[in-house]
């Protein structure tokens, strides 16, 4: 089978049961499989697939031919422009949350310390990093896999930040100029109806806003003006229905300047409030 063929084979393949782009992930899987480009692709894709080659590319085919999500088979996916390690223990990255880290670049100054609540992948606090000089980074989370995936992408991406187990604020002791956080927000009756890429495969723990989506939001707002430095800032990532609800939950208690931030595709996905 030739590379043209190959990639044909694949695109049906997955069209077959439903994958929304089958063209994208067949071309990423087989870049992925033989590290190829498209400049290599088009000299040689009517040459025959090494056999190895086409052995692994019909495994990733058969994983993604069942909703796996092509991030997990890769092992990796782009953030802010960085590159971040993901696997099962951690959500994957989205465009979406791109718009969290802008409106936090905007208030972070070099000096400053910032909380990464609910860090995941770690790829927020991450990013900030990457983008501020002279800024201490802690983040944590309930899972002690994505805290290992975490300090895996500080490594791949050369920053310092401490990474480390907590049940929301249960292990903080320091105090901190900026919080941010994107929490688990989808409410628990909604998650079976998402598609299975998210509703099967990314870790339960990280989506599950418990009721009705706010669970984490009443928590975090409660309890972390324990940690916030005087004109401390707290910016969450929100669902798209949810920016009323989570800015009135910070207004109730007592954060100032309270708005929603939208992302690119004109949805609400941010709120931010200082003390």
């Amino acid at each position: 089978m030739t590379f043209r063929e190959a990639f044909a084979y694949g695109e049906e393949k997955l069209n077959t049961v439903g994958i929304v782009d089958a063209r994208n992930d067949a071309w990423l899987l087989l870049t992925f499989v033989c590290k190829i480009d498209r400049t290599f692709y088009y000299s040689h894709m009517d040459e025959d697939m090494p056999k190895e080659q086409l052995a692994e590319y019909e495994n990733v085919l058969g994983k993604r031919a069942e909703h796996i999500p092509l991030q997990y088979i890769t092992g990796e996916q782009d953030f802010m422009g960085l590159p971040f390690h993901v696997n099962e223990a951690v959500l994957i990255p989205r465009q979406d949350t791109e718009t969290l880290v802008e409106e936090a670049l905007k208030v972070i100054r070099p000096g400053m310390r910032v909380l990464d609540m609910c860090t995941g992948s770690g790829c927020i606090l991450i990013s900030i990093l990457k983008n501020v000089v002279d800024v201490e980074g802690f983040g944590y989370d309930i899972s002690k896999q994505a805290i290992n995936v975490a300090k895996e992408n500080a490594k791949l991406n050369g920053v310092t930040a401490t990474f480390e187990k907590s049940d929301l604020f249960d292990a903080v002791t320091d105090s901190f100029d900026v919080i941010v956080s994107n929490p688990p927000y989808i409410p628990t009756d909604v998650i079976a109806g998402l598609m299975p890429e998210v509703a099967v495969y990314e870790p339960f723990g990280a989506l599950d806003g418990k009721e009705d989506g706010l669970h984490f939001y009443r928590r975090i707002v409660k309890e972390c003006k324990e940690y916030l430095n005087s004109e401390g800032v707290l910016l969450f990532e929100i669902g798209h229905d949810q920016g009323v609800s989570v800015s009135e939950l910070m207004e109730e208690a007592g954060f100032k300047g309270v708005r929603v931030v939208k992302d690119l595709a004109g949805n609400d996905r941010v709120v931010i409030g200082g003390l």
